[in-house]
């Protein structure tokens, strides 16, 4: 099939005309390809991470490492999605500030390069095509209010798993 422009395209889920290296709050989610649960489950309310669960988690705090400009708020990894609240703050002596977008390339590069080694070495199940769907969800957070509610939210994540979309078993909310 030959490349059509019209048909063959990819639609940005960003806020157009929005300098995503601006300095702000961002509330985050990325996805597992196809919803596979390969970060741990979810148990009485609590979410319990296995070995890849771990390791995602300590890539979310290496961020603050790679990029100066990001402070990680909340966040949680849940059985195959996770969510967090990234401060882009200013910083003046950089003027190539980084974007939402390279911070979160670099988290999700990072992160399948050393699930891929696991699945190699160690055993790690494996998954279909790409770890990550292709992109990722944001949300400008505007105020404090919502900054809690959102806290909330993530807080919350594991105990409302059951009725999560993302969940591939989840029931009707009652």
């Amino acid at each position: 099939m030959r490349y059509n422009p019209d048909k063959h395209h990819r639609r940005s889920i960003r806020l157009k005309g929005y300098d995503y290296s601006r300095a702000g709050a961002y509330f985050v989610t990325i996805c597992i390809q196809e919803r596979e649960c390969l970060f741990g489950e979810v148990i009485d309310g609590e979410m319990h991470l296995n070995d890849a669960g771990r390791m995602i988690e300590c890539w979310l705090g290496e961020l603050t490492k790679k990029f100066p400009s990001v402070v990680l708020d909340d966040s949680i990894v849940m059985p195959n999605h996770l969510h967090g609240i990234i401060f882009l703050k200013s910083i003046t002596q950089t003027p190539d500030r980084p974007t939402l977008g390279d911070t979160m390339d670099w988290f999700k590069t990072m992160t399948t390069n050393e699930y891929i080694r696991k699945v190699r070495h160690s055993g790690w199940r494996g998954f279909p095509g790409r770890l990550w769907q292709r992109d990722f969800h944001d949300h400008i957070i505007r105020d404090e209010e919502e900054l809690k509610s959102i806290r909330e939210y993530i807080r919350q994540n594991p105990v409302r798993w059951a009725w999560d979309r993302e969940n591939p078993a989840a029931v009707p909310e009652p």
